[in-house]
């Protein structure tokens, strides 16, 4: 109890400098397998499934572990369990460097999904050891640091891949993790655990959520493969229902549910969960699509680009989506989200079907993923603001995390599924897939982004006065 009641020691520019340095690092080590993965395609020889898979198995890890780590952080301190992270991070990005082969990639990239609850760690030490004003504008620094690292990863990742090789990629970054949290463990001082509510780490709902995303990422990477030997696919698919009944059933009745399923029978959460998901979808086809489209030969119908050209076509659409937050946030408070999201939608699925149609230039893929990424940002913005603004003050949290759940497993099936289509539509013999499954895959994704304009014309406008906006 004394430990609670003493005041935590304040942090100077050069503490507040290293959690910055951190989330450069990081952003940058979170960034590199985008505009690589057609690199990474062909050294290792994927399938567009497989190279699915591979790009985002560090996001799953990361919804995984942003609430543990939480609610680790309260209970033994967020320095503390930020170092162990960052510790895990470094791992995966040496074992990512080293890899020899897919499996062991996917386990660096699993590995290095750690970082994700990093940048909630770290609000939490800035919270703690300054005072509020002060406190707003050193997460601002460390949020924006962070998108620039991601911006830096994405262009540097080419040419150090191209230049030096595939591994240095992922070590360099790994390298600047590595002394960055040096440093914020000799600056930072350490934090008093908070008082625990009692209620322990849902481990039971982590390990059946873990299971239940990872089968069905199988399910959809090998559904192209395996097509005919239906009996594997219908175990696949009854292990995915077991892992999905089970996990619902002890989230419904967890003391302290990773994911409070109840929330759910409340139509703002459930109706922003269903626009998430189907957003998302849309928003990872563009993601997944748009650098394989880039890397197709130009002998063919794509354009040759190497690791180098497409992280610079791809930088557009990341200061896009950067600035998407803010923007959607100011049109929630003036227009009211159902407006916004409405905007969104009709933008993102008018942009993919376009992409489907016109794709024959350079630029017509870069506008295109720059609107995709601007559509998502106000949509994702403003479900969030909605959501948060429809429950009780003390319900924030749970309604919110459903949404980042959703989050990850929207863009998680977009990618699965557009690396089934290519996959599918690649001939045999050939590694180019046909240029017809890159029209289907954005075919399939505007249609399904418009049809949810039916759900946001049931959405209540939203609250324009609300001042407390969330991101």
């Amino acid at each position: 109890m004394t430990a609670t009641l003493v005041s935590p020691a304040r942090i100077g520019k050069a503490a507040v400098g290293a959690l910055g340095m951190l989330a450069v690092a990081t952003g940058a080590l979170e960034s590199v397998v985008t505009p690589t993965l057609p690199l990474l395609q062909r050294e290792l020889d994927m399938s567009p499934a497989e190279g699915a898979l591979l790009s985002i198995m560090l996001l799953i890890t990361g919804a995984l572990i942003t609430p543990v780590a939480g609610k680790l952080g309260d209970r033994y301190g967020g320095k503390r369990v930020l170092i162990r992270l960052m510790a895990v991070v470094c791992a995966g990005g040496l074992v990512s460097a080293l890899a020899p082969n897919l499996p062991v990639l996917l386990l660096g990239q699993v590995l290095q999904g750690a970082m994700v609850g990093a940048l909630p760690l770290s609000f939490i030490l800035v919270r703690e050891h300054l005072p509020a004003g002060e406190s707003k504008v050193a997460i601002g620094v460390v949020s924006g640091l962070f998108v620039g690292g991601g911006m830096a990863g994405t262009l540097s990742a080419g040419p150090v891949a191209e230049g030096l090789s595939r591994h240095w990629m992922f070590a360099l970054p790994t390298i600047a993790v590595f002394g960055a949290t040096i440093l914020v463990d000799r600056l930072m001082p350490p934090d008093p655990p908070s008082r625990s509510d009692g209620a322990g780490v849902d481990w039971p709902g982590l390990v059946l959520l873990s299971g239940t995303l990872v089968t069905l990422m199988l399910v959809l990477a090998l559904a192209p493969d395996i097509g005919s030997q239906p009996l594997v696919l219908g175990a696949l698919i009854a292990v995915l229902a077991a892992f999905m009944i089970g996990w619902t059933a002890v989230e419904r009745r967890a003391a302290s549910p990773m994911v409070d399923l109840r929330m759910l029978t409340q139509p703002a959460v459930w109706k922003s969960c269903v626009l998430t998901f189907v957003i998302c979808v849309g928003t990872s086809v563009a993601v997944y699509l748009v650098p394989q489209l880039f890397a197709v030969p130009a002998t063919e119908y794509g354009f040759g680009a190497g690791a180098t050209e497409i992280g610079f076509f791809l930088l557009p659409g990341a200061v896009a989506a950067s600035l998407a937050g803010p923007i959607g946030g100011i049109g929630a408070r003036r227009f009211g989200s159902r407006a916004v999201v409405t905007a969104g939608i009709v933008v993102m699925a008018a942009t993919l079907i376009s992409l489907a149609v016109v794709h024959t230039e350079v630029w017509h893929l870069i506008i295109g993923k720059m609107l995709i990424a601007l559509a998502n940002g106000l949509c994702v913005t403003a479900l969030v603001t909605s959501t948060a603004t429809s429950v009780h003050r003390g319900d924030t949290g749970i309604a919110t995390s459903l949404v980042l759940v959703t989050r990850v497993l929207g863009y998680a099936v977009g990618v699965q599924a557009s690396g089934a289509i290519l996959t599918a539509g690649t001939p045999a013999g050939s590694d180019v897939p046909a240029e017809s499954s890159f029209v289907t895959g954005f075919v399939i994704a505007g249609a399904l982004t418009a049809l949810s304009l039916l759900v946001t014309r049931t959405m209540s406008k939203g609250a324009k006065e609300c001042p407390a906006l969330i991101r």
